[in-house]
């Protein structure tokens, strides 16, 4: 069985995390989807930024909801690329894309997006929290949704069927053969969170997971290479 990769927020291994860098690398590496996050900036846009705040990943400081989209788009998100939004993302590649949202506000703000420029079928909504994918499923019934855990991957597959998602994506640590057996026979496809060595990608394969989250694209070319 093959595996897809996903591009953790591009490919942030090599290359500043959730810029517009480090999507088309992702793309150029031949990632099968890109995952990145979603905020509100303080106007209201669809900001790409895993954070809460911005001083991790830029040379600003401060929460993303306080500053508007013209503050943020003043800082250096590493190598001179500036914080994109959303539509700059699909407008950048022709990936599919996981859309990661945090709360219900940024859910509403994102179907919008969605409607407006039809992407239904290009972009899968994922998230940690239930309720923004309840919001989600509630405006947007076609989109695909997933559900990401952390601690909570022993209850993922009860939790996805109840939120209607097709998918889970699980940390890596938290994932058992009993977990994916109870997914599947959920109807539930498995992806898991963050692989990024050979012994990781031994572990997913054993499990059978339909694909992967990496920072790396060297993890895209071990997938492609025959098993020994």
């Amino acid at each position: 069985m093959s595996i897809f990769t996903v591009g953790h927020r591009g490919v942030m291994g090599v290359e500043p995390e959730n810029t517009l860098r480090s999507f088309r690398r992702a793309e150029q590496e031949g990632m099968d989807v890109v995952e990145l996050d979603l905020h509100l900036s303080a106007d209201g846009e669809l900001v790409v930024m895993h954070d809460a705040t911005v001083d991790r990943t830029t040379d600003g400081s401060g929460r993303v909801a306080d500053l508007t989209l013209a503050e943020l788009r003043r800082l250096d998100a590493g190598q001179g690329e500036r914080v994109p939004v959303f539509e700059e993302v699909v407008d950048a590649v022709t990936t599919p894309i996981q859309a990661e949202i945090k709360d219900a506000a940024a859910a509403r703000v994102l179907v919008d997006v969605l409607n407006r420029r039809a992407l239904h079928d290009r972009v899968t909504v994922i998230s940690f929290h239930d309720e923004a994918l309840r919001e989600t499923r509630a405006l947007l019934p076609r989109v695909p949704l997933a559900l990401v855990t952390g601690r909570s991957t022993p209850t993922a597959a009860e939790r996805a069927v109840a939120l209607g998602a097709e998918m889970v994506s699980c940390e890596l640590r938290y994932l058992d053969e009993d977990v994916v057996a109870r997914c599947r026979a959920a109807g539930l496809r498995v992806i898991s969170w963050t692989v990024n060595t050979p012994a990781e990608l031994e572990t997913a394969r054993r499990l059978g997971l339909d694909g992967v989250v990496t920072d790396l694209p060297e993890v895209r070319t071990a997938l492609l290479s025959p098993v020994a």
